[in-house]
């Protein structure tokens, strides 16, 4: 007698369903070999919705009702590996390409905005805020906002407590640790400073949905996001980021993703995985 598959098992058709899904609702892009991962990363979905097989949980969020779940779906395929001062020479060059157009808007009284897109755990966005709160301290008296951003409403919530185990905040250097982190009595955990948290605001975000925000940024993070895109799909996203430079703005991403032709999107390379506008290149807002 043939033996009945198992429900809990992710067929090759259904993965290329789910994948399929993954790629229209977040751009992310899942190859076949991705296959037990993905059946490992959504068992616990199916056991929460009490769903008996892969083929019912597609089913499930194809349909109307089952479009929040697209949300923890999205959620338990990211993956979210981060730390403080990741990549040190995107630091350097905030010093020395961007703090001078920072010293001089703050003089003026302009404002000034940074987005980290793809903001993970919120070591990104407390790092920037760290180093330029303590590069410029009179930015924390200014009109000085970071939005941070992640597809992952999980890890969105987490950065908001501002909360850190020791281990994680070793990687801050001492003199910027004892400025802007305090100790979380009766534990081992360190919590940011109010002076960094004030200037920080967390949302959740789709980068593939249409963009809410109005302004242009001073500079843009978006490092190890797109790397699980298609090309096709990280050539949609180089010019709304683009858009959304102010015109000596810079765009940092990840050290393993680079804009192929990046001309042709209105930006040039200036550093390691690091762009800006071309001269005199000030493309339309597209964003909102």
């Amino acid at each position: 007698m043939a033996m009945l598959s198992d429900p809990s098992t992710l067929a090759s058709d259904t993965f290329d369903a789910l994948a399929a899904i993954a790629q229209d609702e977040s751009g992310l892009q899942l190859v076949p070999e991705k296959r037990l991962m993905v059946q490992s990363r959504l068992k616990p979905r199916l056991r929460a919705l009490r769903l008996p097989s892969f083929e019912s949980y597609v089913s499930h969020v194809r349909s109307e009702t089952g479009q929040p779940e697209l949300r923890h779906m999205i959620s338990a395929l990211t993956t979210n590996v981060t730390q403080f001062f990741r990549e040190k020479h995107h630091f350097d060059l905030l010093t020395d390409r961007l703090l001078p157009i920072l010293e001089r808007k703050v003089a003026q009284g302009e404002r000034v905005r940074i987005w980290s897109a793809g903001c993970s755990r919120g070591q990104e966005p407390y790092s920037i805020a760290m180093h330029l709160l303590n590069a410029l301290p009179a930015l924390a008296d200014t009109d000085f906002r970071i939005l941070a951003t992640d597809i992952d409403p999980r890890v969105v919530s987490f950065a908001r407590t501002g909360q850190y185990d020791a281990k994680e905040v070793s990687a801050v250097p001492k003199v910027l640790a004892d400025a802007f982190l305090r100790p979380v009595a009766d534990s081992d955990q360190f919590e940011m400073d109010d002076l960094v948290k004030r200037h920080i605001t967390f949302k959740e975000l789709n980068l593939m949905h249409p963009w809410p925000m109005r302004g242009r940024f001073d500079a843009i993070f978006c490092r190890n996001v797109v790397i699980y895109f298609k090309s096709e799909t990280q050539d949609v996203l180089w010019p709304r980021f683009a858009s959304a430079l102010q015109p000596e703005g810079l765009l940092f991403l990840g050290h393993s993703e680079r804009i192929g032709e990046a001309a042709q999107f209105g930006l040039k390379n200036i550093g390691t995985t690091t762009y800006a506008l071309e001269t005199g290149c000030m493309t339309r807002s597209n964003h909102s």
